[in-house]
């Protein structure tokens, strides 16, 4: 923090930053530009022209990349203004086409695990590049013959599978537009996604399984297609039932019945559609945990360049690499993950619970499938650091250069625990981004060191900064995360949203012009930023601000907590109520002496001014699907909203959790 000594924990030489994919796009733009950007490279001086110079920076990526070649600085970004910015007009991209350009078969586009290939049963598949290319034209040849033209929409009800990949890059390649949810959301949460997208074609998995156990999804199936009167076809894919008859009873629902098999039978060479920079790629949803999801609609062109950007330049990641991130198809980094197919790397593919058969799976994972880049969530590291295994002694992870972490703040003890027990040498990055911009906002480089508890930068063409209330930038104080200037992969607008009203709602208020994204960010004196949280979940007592993952960092430690979710609470009156809610591990008690050393915490660790009011033994601490504590929804709950309008259970993970917090609401509410 500011004032203190930074507690760095890994350090770039000039030879490693001569090395990076980012030196090789800055040699070239030395070149073409006659721009001196430090010798070593200086990243903060190439951020400063990539914003101060979007029209320069977006065309060296564009034409460095092969994406577009030649474009004039003058035709990247002709009407600046947000929202409706306009990226390279007059020119196409597909993304499917840009996927698979890089096809060569010395390795492999995907390859698959499953939860039964890291129990000992069987071995990881390999995909290659030709055949994911001959699936992929067999599948968009069928989508043809069913009648999707550009623009129809195809959704997938699918896990972490080889067939989303191929389905997705299939309905691409023609101009359909991809969603997906995963296959454990309910029949409610899908059509509260689905029915406002009308799909043409619906692909989906007759079940899965997780933490060993199957999950027959045949019944939600045969409801979503009875549901949906805009389907013209349903594919299944089969997982737990292989021997039956696709889609059960083909009279429950509009439209044909499709196997997989026979969806991609006939592999041909995929015949790509030109399709301008904005056309539609991918509908994703925000979470949902009020009212109807939002359907987020992003473009070609902007994904690609933004995927491009921050897999080569901030990743580093390259052909020969072997990139994984832990995700479902409900989750953006699940579409972030097969973008690395863009570099021509390949993609590990994993279908299953994130610590199965053991709490060390994704490392078991990497070195067995020789992963360079093992990308996945805050929560993760930090369920193994408590755990106290040591995955650098236990499995051979010498293959593994980076490890990429997102969904929430990375505690210092988890960085800590990183450079301990998996690697000292491994870089370690911590981002934050977003569903919205399919991106991050705030990320990581080569070529800078990495700082236990910060994020080193904002990422190249970034325009990043944090504003206090009166919207002037601030430094050494948490404000709230802005970007004010666009950014290619940023929302061409919501689903059914024709007037834009709520897509500036959503991110353009109360600065006009300037994206509000709704996180606290504290940018240090050192340039390095600290994300602490939902600006509309801080902490807020007596006018000293502090997010809330300031209390999970300093509670998070203690053995007895398994779980924990902090909420401040504005009353009516004026007053201020701030419960810490825990969720012990099996055995513990909250005793008196429990709730002291955890009060102790908070008040030597993070603030004496934030000592929870009351801690509240809870038996769950219920998340969103995408990992997020629901911090803003159960604080509208003590603040007597509506349980309808304050949370929709089918974005939460147990939404049977949230009864006893509505109990606790009411009781309070009674007193």
């Amino acid at each position: 923090m500011i004032g203190s000594e930074p507690d760095v924990l890994w350090r770039p030489t000039p030879e490693s930053i001569a090395a990076t994919r980012l030196a090789d796009f800055a040699a070239r733009v030395r070149q073409r530009r006659g721009l001196d950007l430090g010798h070593p490279l200086d990243y903060d001086r190439m951020w400063r022209w990539s914003v101060e110079h979007l029209d320069q920076f977006w065309a060296e990526v564009a034409d460095w990349s092969g994406v577009l070649s030649g474009v004039p600085d003058d035709r990247v970004l002709p009407r600046r203004e947000m929202p409706g910015a306009e990226w390279f007009p007059g020119t196409t991209v597909n993304y499917a086409e840009q996927a698979l350009r890089h096809a060569t078969d010395a390795e492999p586009a995907l390859i698959a695990v499953t939860e039964e290939t890291l129990a000992g049963d069987g071995a990881p598949v390999e995909i290659s590049w030709s055949s994911l290319r001959g699936q992929v034209g067999a599948f968009a040849a069928t989508l043809r013959r069913l009648g999707v033209r550009r623009g129809d929409r195809v959704a997938g009800y699918l896990p972490n599978v080889p067939e989303a990949v191929v389905a997705f890059l299939g309905a691409a390649s023609i101009g359909a537009v991809w969603s997906s949810c995963a296959p454990d959301f309910g029949t409610r949460s899908v059509l509260d996604r689905f029915s406002q997208i009308e799909p043409t074609v619906l692909v989906a998995v007759d079940g899965y399984r997780f933490n060993g156990r199957p999950h027959d999804r045949r019944q939600v199936v045969a409801e979503l297609r009875a549901a949906l009167p805009s389907l013209r076809a349903t594919i299944t894919v089969p997982r737990l039932f292989p021997d039956e008859p696709p889609g059960g009873r083909p009279d429950v629902g509009p439209g044909r019945v499709l196997a997989w098999a026979d969806a991609v039978a006939d592999e041909q060479e995929p015949r790509f559609e030109p399709l301008p920079f904005d056309a539609p790629l991918w509908i994703v949803y925000s979470s949902g945990t009020t009212g109807l999801p939002k359907g987020i609609v992003h473009g070609h062109g902007g994904v690609v360049l933004e995927q491009v950007k921050q897999l080569a330049l901030h990743g580093d990641v390259r052909p020969g690499d072997r990139f994984y991130w832990y995700a479902s198809t409900a989750w953006i980094m699940w579409n972030i993950a097969t973008s690395a197919l863009l570099v021509g790397a390949t993609v590990v593919v994993h279908d299953g619970a994130p610590a199965y058969p053991s709490v060390d799976a994704q490392f078991a994972l990497a070195a067995r499938t020789g992963i360079t880049y093992l990308g996945t969530s805050a929560g993760y590291l930090t369920a193994c650091e408590k755990a106290g295994i040591r995955p650098g002694e236990a499995h051979d992870l010498s293959r593994v250069r980076a490890i990429g972490s997102t969904g929430s703040p990375l505690p210092t003890a988890a960085f800590h625990w990183v450079y301990d027990a998996v690697a000292p040498d491994v870089f370690l990055g911590s981002l934050s981004g977003g569903t919205d911009v399919a991106t991050g906002f705030i990320g990581s480089s080569l070529l800078l060191p990495v700082t236990a508890g910060e994020l080193q930068r904002p990422m190249l063409g970034v325009a990043a900064a944090a504003w206090d209330e009166e919207g002037r930038p601030v430094v050494g104080e948490l404000g709230e995360l802005v970007i004010t200037e666009p950014m290619p992969s940023m929302p061409l607008y919501f689903w059914a949203d024709p007037d834009g009203s709520r897509y500036r709602e959503a991110y353009f208020e109360p600065w006009p012009g300037v994206w509000r994204h709704g996180d606290w960010l504290e940018v240090t004196e050192r340039g390095t930023c600290i994300i602490t949280g939902r600006s509309d979940s801080t902490l807020n007592r007596g006018g000293v601000r502090m997010g809330t993952a300031d209390i999970y960092a300093a509670v998070e430690p203690i053995p007895e907590v398994a779980d924990c979710v902090v909420l401040g609470v504005e009353e009516p009156d004026g007053g201020y109520w701030m419960p810490l809610f825990v969720q012990l591990a099996p055995g513990a008690e909250l005793t008196e002496a429990l709730v002291g050393r955890i009060r102790e915490a908070i008040r030597s660790q993070a603030s004496p001014r934030h000592v929870p009011d009351e801690v509240i033994a809870v038996p769950a601490v219920p998340h969103t699907r995408t990992g997020k504590r629901l911090e803003v929804p159960l604080k509208r709950l003590f603040q007597g909203v509506d349980p309808h309008r304050a949370v929709n259970p089918g974005a939460v993970d147990d939404p049977s959790a949230v009864e006893h917090y509505l109990a606790l609401a009411r009781e309070r509410a009674a007193r």
